[in-house]
């Protein structure tokens, strides 16, 4: 499966448009993460319990989008955008959207 934030794939055009397709993934922060980011940013620096979570949920998101693209009988997706938005009742949870289209080179 070809996955490109582009709107096309240079030398290899677009037999068929099959739909807009998403991935979508929610995670929470645990305590004790929160507790160290927070450490983190008085002092300065880079959470990379934070930055682990959330390359993982990137992942997921995307690999989501590309099953429901697989669903569809397509071989790429394009136009792929990520987006992240804090959720939940005490901004406590993350979620991590990605979309694009489902087409056939």
């Amino acid at each position: 499966m070809i996955i490109t934030t582009t709107p096309s794939l240079e030398g290899k055009p677009v037999k068929t448009y099959l739909g807009i397709v998403a991935g979508e993934t929610i995670v929470g922060a645990n305590l004790f993460r929160d507790l160290f980011a927070s450490i983190r940013d008085i002092v300065g620096g880079r959470s990379g319990a934070y930055e682990e979570v959330l390359g993982e949920a990137r992942q997921t998101a995307i690999r989501e989008m590309a099953d429901r693209a697989a669903e569809l009988g397509a071989n790429a997706v394009i136009g792929v955008d990520i987006g992240y938005e804090v959720v939940g009742q005490s901004g406590s949870m993350l979620m991590v959207t990605a979309t694009g289209t489902a087409v056939q080179v």
